[in-house]
């Protein structure tokens, strides 16, 4: 069975190839192959589909045929054209995509988008030999591939896979032998032109509309939001991408690397999609799916699930104890804050304070790295261990990096300022789990806690953190991470969340916080904005939208406790959407065009087909004015924009809703109007008033029915939505009580109370 690859030549010259070789069992010279020849030939290899075909017949010497002893051997033959054939471009289509890609024995690639009518071409710089189309599968899904040969300093084999039902292309490159490292591939000397760029860069992995970070990922797009994104698809912690002087995109292995071993393979990803969010999720998806990780969850861990308590920079009492309390004294303190008010305390977050550091393992020093990463024995006289049973709650703990005085150093094995050493990852997480800590926090990634630059110690480093504390059930947050860092999240599943903006959220932080909510999303690991006061309504509203976590600094008698209820349970459950607050595309096309806009993000609770859209929009300059297209937002058909400030809202049957901010930020949430009529907008006392810690499950065939959650103690809720005229309610499991009906604005108002099982199933028609 053969496989067509748009090469017409393909079957007739396999018919010709077949019979010119079975001609050579009984042809004792060479001349008879040479008037037989084709002029393109082929020759299949099995499952692996290989074809090598020939040019013309002139060009080749009947003496490599020949054998001089006059006998003729048909094994030779066959082994003769496989080696003298050049092959000729191969051709390969993914239809449901668009996508095609093409290799020549001259070394150029072609890859062409036909939705977006875009063509990206590079050069190996090299002939190719062993030209062959594959095909299989791997953990993104199905693909066919062109497998080629070439030398560069030693023998390489490249790697251009298209799979397919998704549109991405994976490069891959082997060094069979160790060489130096040139010739990174690809190298793209054309691409689509005149185009918007978006990458990250630094600490943090700030976003920017101008520079080339070499370790971050490359999004171009045009007006419309097509785009395409290109990264390393592994060796993230080492990996480059460069832009030269001649505008050639290459991607590979760092320079500061010279060489590289024999085996060493490296990974690039590209995607061309239609819409910036879709190319960042179908790519981000793709490169988890290809190194394994699982997905976590937006409850996956405590840090994640539960309302909790941060005393980092930006807190209350970052290396700022009460007085009169010490360090253990003020936490408790704090925990029975909580507990008088019945807010409850899901963890409890220890910065840098906790351990000694410097040369005089002094916990004061808020300059040096650690002594040793123990709790302070002045600070906890018992122990952390004692002071976390004392607590009575969880524990998430911070880390710097190794101070130069510490002992550590002599230890266990070291590079740059961390330690690499397994024993020391097993050691510390031995003692985290015997202290009740659920997330173990790295920070400083991007300045002080760096290993030395070269192919194994970056590795070695994150891996055997994150290995050590997967054994112990203990997930791990990034902060103050690189674009590399970013990246390197895609290994590991207990990698569940990572800090995208700079100390103490503030307004200032939100647009650095959304993109890189965008960034580290993508790639499965939830957004952290850092700490702020429980009072700061904007800023609750924004935490709680990303879909990670939510953590107060406040002091001392200062918890403002109906804020907080307005975005959990009453059993401290975080009540959030499924996927975290990123800005729209058309955003993200306005910021590349220029600042002044109002920033426009959006994030939702998806039940079956059903969506409900959460809309965060804040001002940045004059314009007050926003617009949001339905079709951009996935919706289609009737709508209600329900306006969560002013408790009003619209219908809207097609196209964009308009308005204008009337203050420093406006809260939207966008609901469809189901068959029966009625727009069901939730909990009318929660932030997320759909999300899935509330409302598990929403249908509409006719009847609107929807499922209710109660926390502990939650003797009644609020349903409230949309009806042109009062609803009929009722009780499949629960109670209701009768409807309130608002004829001006058509919004309904039903207090629901649980069944036996803490839910409540109502039932809505008119």
């Amino acid at each position: 069975m053969y496989r067509r690859f748009q090469d017409d030549w393909y079957d007739d010259s396999m018919v010709k190839t077949k019979l010119l070789l079975f001609l050579g069992f009984l042809v004792p010279s060479s001349s008879l192959v040479g008037q037989l020849l084709p002029d393109k030939a082929a020759m299949h290899f099995g499952r692996t589909e290989a074809m090598l075909v020939g040019t013309s017949r002139a060009r080749l010497s009947g003496s490599f045929y020949h054998i001089n002893c006059g006998l003729f051997c048909p094994m030779t033959v066959c082994l003769a054209l496989a080696l003298a054939l050049p092959a000729r471009a191969i051709t390969l289509s993914q239809v449901s995509t668009g996508i095609q890609v093409s290799v020549k024995p001259t070394g150029t690639y072609t890859i062409r988008a036909r939705r977006q009518a875009w063509t990206f071409s590079g050069s190996i710089g090299k002939p190719l030999h062993e030209l062959a189309p594959s095909a299989g599968a791997d953990r993104i899904g199905s693909y066919r591939e062109i497998v080629f040969r070439y030398a560069e300093d030693g023998p390489r084999e490249g790697v251009i896979r298209l799979y397919e039902q998704k549109p991405v292309i994976l490069f891959s490159v082997k060094y069979l032998r160790a060489a130096k490292n040139v010739g990174p591939f690809p190298k793209l000397t054309q691409f689509p032109g005149g185009l918007f760029h978006l990458g990250y860069d630094g600490v943090f992995g700030a976003y920017s509309f101008v520079k080339f970070a070499s370790d971050s990922p490359w999004l171009f797009f045009d007006s419309r939001g097509n785009a395409f994104l290109i990264s390393p698809a592994s060796h993230f912690v080492v990996a480059s991408t460069e832009s030269k002087t001649d505008g050639e995109i290459s991607a590979g292995i760092d320079q500061r690397i010279p060489e590289l071993p024999q085996g060493f393979q490296q990974r690039t990803i590209l995607v061309v999609a239609e819409g910036i969010n879709q190319a960042f999720n179908t790519w981000g998806h793709a490169l988890t799916d290809l190194q394994g990780k699982v997905r976590p969850p937006n409850d996956a861990d405590t840090l994640l699930n539960h309302i909790g308590y941060w005393t980092d920079n930006g807190a209350t009492y970052y290396y700022r104890p009460e007085a009169t309390l010490g360090y253990s004294g003020t936490l408790l303190a704090l925990r029975d804050d909580f507990r008088r008010l019945g807010i409850p305390l899901g963890y409890v977050q220890l910065d840098s304070w906790f351990y000694p550091k410097g040369s005089h393992a002094d916990w004061h020093d808020g300059s040096s790295g650690i002594y040793e990463y123990v709790a302070d024995s002045t600070l906890f006289s018992h122990g952390l261990k004692a002071f976390q049973g004392e607590l009575g709650v969880p524990l998430v703990t911070h880390a710097r990096w190794i101070d130069t005085n510490s002992p550590y150093r002599h230890r266990f094995q070291m590079s740059g300022n961390v330690v690499t050493d397994s024993k020391y990852w097993e050691t510390i997480t031995e003692y985290l789990r015997d202290a009740g800590v659920t997330t173990y926090e790295q920070d400083w990634l991007g300045t002080n806690a760096a290993p030395a630059f070269n192919l194994r110690d970056p590795e070695d480093f994150l891996d055997n953190m994150a290995r050590a504390c997967a054994r112990r059930k203990i997930t791990v947050e990034y902060c103050m991470p690189l674009p590399r860092h970013y990246l390197q999240s895609s290994k590991y599943s207990n990698v569940t969340t990572l800090r995208v903006s700079a100390d103490r959220f503030n307004p200032d932080k939100w647009d650095a916080f959304l993109y890189g909510s965008r960034f580290a999303s993508a790639l499965g690991v939830w957004p952290w904005c850092d700490v702020f006061m429980s009072k700061e309504t904007p800023n609750l509203i924004l935490a709680t939208l990303s879909a990670g976590p939510v953590g107060v600094g406040d002091a001392l008698g200062s918890l403002d406790k109906s804020n907080l209820f307005r975005v959990m349970r009453s059993d401290g459950v975080i009540v959030k959407p499924d996927s975290p607050l990123v800005p729209l595309d058309q955003s993200v096309i306005r910021d590349a065009q220029g600042a002044g806009h109002p920033m426009v993000a959006a994030t939702f609770s998806r039940f079956g087909k059903f969506r409900a859209l959460y809309v965060f929009a804040y001002s940045r300059g004059a314009d007050k004015s926003i617009s949001l297209k339905l079709a951009e937002l996935g919706l289609r058909g009737t709508v209600y924009v329900y306006n969560y400030g002013t408790g009003k809202g619209r219908v809207l049957t097609e196209g964009a809703f308009q308005d204008d901010l009337s203050g420093p930020y406006s809260y939207y949430v966008v609901v469809p109007i189901g068959k029966s009529g009625i727009a069901v907008l939730g909990d009318a006392d929660q932030v997320v008033s759909l999300g899935k810690k509330r409302v598990s499950q929403l249908t509409d065939n006719g009847v609107s029915k929807v499922t209710f959650v109660f926390g502990p103690g939650e003797e009644s809720r609020t349903l409230f939505g949309y009806s042109p005229s009062i609803p009929v309610v009722n009780a499949a499991n629960g109670k209701v009580a009768q409807a309130t009906y608002d004829a001006t604005n058509h919004l309904f108002r039903v207090s629901v109370s649980p069944g036996p099982n803490r839910e409540a199933i109502i039932e809505l028609h008119r």
